[in-house]
């Protein structure tokens, strides 16, 4: 192979992937739905009905950058009878990258990729999805509704990135198949942490008890410093220099305030027991990083979310170097705060009334441990509900930003912004302008 990526169809959309996507894994997931589909008790079979009637779950990696590999080794790690079987990206390089890298880990042994099962190209993830039983989807965020509905069909369990997308119609799509999950019992695992951080578990734990009274307010800070960016290559046409550079093309991330911001906005709305807020309104833009190498995001964003009840949700983010670094969750209520991070509970006179002690383990493993528990014991976990409204979040307040409008929870799940390209090819892709609120009309 070289390092060149696959040619693509140069008339297909998402929805052209979904639609061929759907067709072409039907015959494959026969077999599948008869296994995964059904009763606990039929799913407790599944132990022995994985590659070839033995008791190996064959595991695919779709996307092979840093995240991926770490939860492909995470995955390995998880079950000992897991072997990493097909891996796919729609770059070589990547691919090539994240497969030596894993085969230095610890699980090394466990990584069986031959080279007929290193797929190149756009629709890499459906020929990984067809050779495994277990998919890991950790492209950019674009990719998620598209590959997670493909897998879903096909009767595979799902360990799926957040954000789950990165406009209204992907979520209103994820929440379709998450739906299609529970009733062919298959487990979708979430990217999202900190949901599996013991001592985060127990710190929400204490706040839903009432140990600070009703919720009053909640603060959340993602302030931190500048990402990687790759100086773009005279031979890269736009399309390719866009997706290796993705963090910085909304239609690939979302932008940072639904790409990473979402991991404080999550803690958010475990707050309020995954209640969607009724409004947003807030600010944003794009001071310090200007150069057209990164793209048309913004670097700053504090939004304000409202709740039923009238509680706010105090939201800020920014990716801006030299600047103080600050990434803390804060609950304020009747009785009392809570800083979640440092998971302590302090009365209103700062006195501490209770801390989580113990050493937690690295989440990232236990979202695997349990994932893979959830196979083996035909006891599905389905993180559907809370990963798509999170995401929601995170969408909804870069509407309200890129907008300067107040966005009501309603008009943001309904938006009909599709931010799909025209196609998936490697060729001129242009850049959207900048947003300027105030003059950037909501779709």
């Amino acid at each position: 192979m070289t390092n060149k990526q696959s040619e693509p169809s140069s008339s297909t959309t998402r929805r052209d992937f979904i639609k061929t996507g759907s067709a072409a894994v039907a015959a494959a997931s026969t077999l599948s739905s008869a296994v995964f589909a059904g009763t606990p008790q039929t799913a407790a079979l599944q132990s022995s009905l994985f590659a070839g009637g033995t008791d190996v779950i064959r595991v695919g990696l779709v996307g092979c950058g840093g995240r991926g590999t770490g939860a492909a080794a995470q995955a390995l790690a998880a079950d000992p009878n897991a072997k990493l079987v097909a891996m796919g990206d729609t770059f070589y390089d990547h691919l090539d990258s994240s497969f030596k890298n894993l085969k230095k880990n610890p699980v090394a042994e466990q990584v069986q990729v031959d080279a007929d099962h290193k797929f190149i190209g756009f629709d890499a993830y459906q020929k990984v999805i067809d050779c495994v039983d277990v998919v890991l989807l950790t492209t950019p965020p674009h990719f998620r509704p598209m590959q997670l509905r493909a897998a879903i069909e096909a009767g595979k369990h799902v360990f799926a990135e957040k954000p789950v997308a990165v406009d209204a119609p992907g979520v209103r799509s994820v929440m379709e198949t998450c739906k299609l999950a529970k009733e062919k019992n298959l487990s979708i695992v979430s990217g999202l942490c900190w949901r599996y951080h013991q001592g985060m578990r127990e710190t929400f734990k204490q706040i839903h008890e009432g140990a600070v009274g009703d919720v009053m307010a909640i603060q959340c800070s993602y302030n931190t410093r500048g990402l990687w960016m790759f100086k773009r290559e005279p031979e890269w046409s736009d399309m390719e220099w866009q997706m290796r550079n993705w963090l910085y093309f909304t239609w690939l991330s979302g932008d940072f305030n639904t790409e990473q911001h979402v991991h404080s906005l999550d803690k958010m709305a475990w707050t309020m027991k995954d209640e969607t807020p009724i409004s947003c309104s807030g600010t944003g833009g794009r001071q310090t990083r200007t150069g057209k190498e990164y793209g048309h995001i913004f670097d700053h964003f504090a939004i304000v979310y409202e709740y039923p009840n009238g509680v706010k949700g105090f939201s800020r983010c920014r990716q801006q170097d030299g600047c103080a670094v600050d990434v803390s969750d804060h609950v304020f209520g009747t009785k009392g705060r809570v800083d979640v991070f440092k998971h302590r509970i302090y009365d209103p006179k700062g006195e501490k009334t209770w801390q989580f002690r113990e050493k937690s383990k690295n989440m990232y493993q236990v979202e695997h441990d349990e994932f893979f528990n959830s196979i083996r014991s035909g006891n599905p976990i389905n993180n559907g509900d809370y990963m798509t409204k999170s995401t929601m979040l995170a969408i909804m307040g870069r509407m309200a930003a890129y907008t300067g409008k107040s966005i009501t929870w309603d008009e943001a799940i309904n938006s009909k912004e599709d931010l799909t390209p025209a196609s998936y090819e490697w060729g001129p892709l242009p850049v959207p302008p900048v947003a300027m609120p105030g003059v950037t009309a909501f779709k």
